[in-house]
């Protein structure tokens, strides 16, 4: 059996690999045809101009698909081991609705184009990495509480590390960008796909994009420390019905109930 077959394992890892696509294949697309500048440019530049913004728009939606079933396999695989804990369950709970926010963040930015609707861009921007840095945060909490018995404690400094990384990207991001919307008007900020060493605002604006890229590589190394716990979690597949004739119309009774499980994404792929 490999390594991806174990559990449900495959579940992160493949959030991880399709999430790094997502950012890399529309930003080189971009650069091939010239659209944005090739040293970096703000993750979303690659989602402007046709065809990478159709590629960025549906792999980014896919992503956050992805990243709500991973946040909810987690949110049960500790709801599960902690089942005693009510302070880890609060954690737990508030964890699930900051990944829920920052995933629908991730579905507004991938379907409102900052050069159609800035307003909607800038929320679901700020709910993406805001409330994802906070969820990566949270989670380090939860596993603080879950070591040593359940995790080791090199887990959850490893997490927590991911969770400074992340802290530390925002507020560089939040701080640089707001130096470099005071130096240019706001529309040509933002609109802005090319860049020269030299015009205003350039230094700000080139921290800033380091510093998100930096923010989404850090969601993305946080999955990864998902895939060994997911390996020991399997999901069942339930399907209960009250008749064996899909047009009968008789009420349910006992003597025509069947059931029916299956694993779901687990051991045999």
């Amino acid at each position: 059996m490999w390594w991806f077959q174990e559990g449900f394992c495959a579940l992160p890892a493949f959030l991880v690999v399709w999430s790094s696509a997502t950012f890399i294949l529309p930003y080189v697309t971009a650069v091939m045809l010239r659209h944005v500048d090739p040293w970096l440019p703000y993750i979303s530049d690659s989602g402007i101009q046709p065809p990478e913004r159709c590629l960025f728009g549906i792999m980014l939606n896919i992503s956050s698909f992805l990243g709500m079933a991973t946040i909810y396999v987690r949110y049960k695989q500790v709801q599960v081991l902690m089942r005693e804990e009510h302070r880890v369950h609060r954690l737990n709970a508030l964890g699930l609705g900051l990944g829920f926010g920052s995933c629908l963040g991730m579905c507004v930015v991938a379907n409102f184009q900052k050069s159609v609707l800035i307003g909607m861009h800038f929320l679901g921007a700020i709910m993406t990495f805001g409330l994802g840095m906070l969820y990566v945060l949270v989670q380090s909490a939860v596993s603080y509480h879950m070591q040593p018995h359940v995790h080791s404690k090199r887990v959850f400094l490893v997490r927590l590390a991911m969770g400074l990384w992340s802290l530390a990207s925002v507020i560089i991001m939040v701080v640089s960008s707001g130096i470099m919307y005071s130096s240019l008007p706001a529309v040509d900020a933002i609109l802005k796909s090319h860049w020269v060493p030299g015009m205003p605002a350039y230094t700000a604006h080139l921290v800033s994009t380091i510093a998100e890229w930096s923010v989404a590589f850090s969601f993305v190394t946080f999955f990864l420390t998902y895939i060994r716990d997911f390996q020991k979690i399997t999901l069942q597949a339930e399907a209960e019905l009250q008749s064996n004739h899909l047009y009968d119309s008789t009420r349910y009774n006992e003597s025509s109930h069947y059931r029916e499980e299956s694993p779901l994404l687990a051991g045999s792929i």
